[in-house]
């Protein structure tokens, strides 16, 4: 016997790392959770496969297939399941790449947001329903503004990804006042967690300290060793998102830790848990530096303390182990299946 439940939700990007943090949020608050997932030829749902359960018996997650590119599929799904809350998480969210693929980082960063909000727009006129909105903002926004950074802080985004979230920012905050839409700018500071993934610079490290500890892979390559982040648990995050559209109004979140520590500094912590000298892995690849670099972002959070009573739960320290501890486990697990004769880990995903 299945039951409706009494609040429903919608989240483009479930797939990725904020996305299947926030799904179990949900869930685990009561919610239908609907998800926007791109069509691939490969299964691309292993961050969430854990929230699976037998939909006769469970009906609580349901996936969508659809993109921030296509404006009249976000508009059917509103329109088939009319969600009171969404939150646009969906994105190309690798800073490097947006250099090398500007117009496609364009497309789903900041005109996808105008489709889903043009789409929202439609959909409360005619159905006459009052739906909140999370828009995803970055830290990248700020990009050369000097540190600490908070909702005051003019932008001075520094790559074509910034550029757009900053453009989506903006569409936002002009539909929210022409037209009157709960529509709130969340803008998170850097946030990791063993879900994130091996292409950003945190898990390229923690990844990589896993495989040398196992003997899987002898360096490490990485660009600018001196930028400066404010990096917290995704875990944490998820939650400021959910209390900004529990507010009465919508408005400007910083969410942040309020401390900042160079990649450096990261590489060390990694390396020296698992009892390595990372000075004996690591080179540097001039591949790997931006164009345009952003040498320090540190948030300032008070507003969302304040308001949301929003605070991180964990430390810089207890994040690089977190995520050490994990790819740790996944380099043993690769190394056994190398061992049987695997020659590549395949489907072993962390889901801690």
């Amino acid at each position: 016997m299945t039951t409706k439940r009494e609040r429903c939700a919608l989240i483009t990007g479930i797939t990725g790392q904020d996305g299947s943090y926030l799904a179990e949020l949900l869930l685990g608050k009561g919610y239908d959770v609907h998800g926007v997932v791109r069509r691939s030829s490969s299964f691309n749902t292993a961050r969430i496969d854990h929230l699976y359960a037998d939909p006769h018996e469970s009906p609580a997650l349901h996936l969508h297939y659809g993109d921030l590119s296509d404006g009249r599929a976000i508009r059917t799904i509103l329109e088939t399941h009319r969600p009171q809350e969404i939150y646009n998480l969906g994105a190309q969210s690798h800073v490097r790449v947006s250099f090398d693929q500007p117009e496609y980082t364009a497309d789903v960063v900041g005109l996808g947001t105008l489709r889903l909000l043009e789409a929202v727009r439609e959909h409360c006129s005619r159905a006459k329903e009052r739906v909140k909105v999370y828009q995803a903002g970055s830290s990248e926004m700020y990009g050369s503004a000097p540190p600490p950074q908070n909702e005051e802080t003019p932008f001075h985004p520094r790559s074509p990804y910034a550029v757009s979230k900053v453009a989506a920012h903006w569409y936002a905050r002009n539909y929210r006042e022409a037209y009157g839409l709960f529509i709130t700018n969340g803008i998170l500071f850097n946030h990791e967690s063993p879900r994130r993934g091996e292409t950003f610079v945190t898990r390229k490290i923690t990844r990589a300290v896993g495989r040398i500890k196992q003997g899987l892979q002898e360096r490490l390559y990485l660009g600018n060793l001196d930028s400066f982040r404010d990096w917290g648990f995704a875990g944490d995050y998820v939650q400021a998102m959910w209390l900004m559209l529990q507010q009465d109004e919508p408005g400007e979140f910083v969410v942040a830790t309020g401390q900042s520590h160079s990649v450096r500094e990261f590489v060390e912590a990694a390396f020296a848990y698992a009892g390595l000298d990372w000075q004996a892995y690591v080179d540097i690849d001039s591949r790997y530096f931006r164009p345009s670099e952003v040498d320090h972002l540190e948030g300032d959070a008070s507003k969302a303390c304040d308001t949301l009573g929003w605070r991180p739960t964990t430390s810089f320290t207890e994040l690089v182990h977190m995520m050490v501890d994990s790819d740790l486990e996944l380099a043993r697990h690769e190394q056994t299946l190398s061992e049987s004769g695997v020659s590549r880990l395949g489907t072993v995903q962390s889901l801690v």
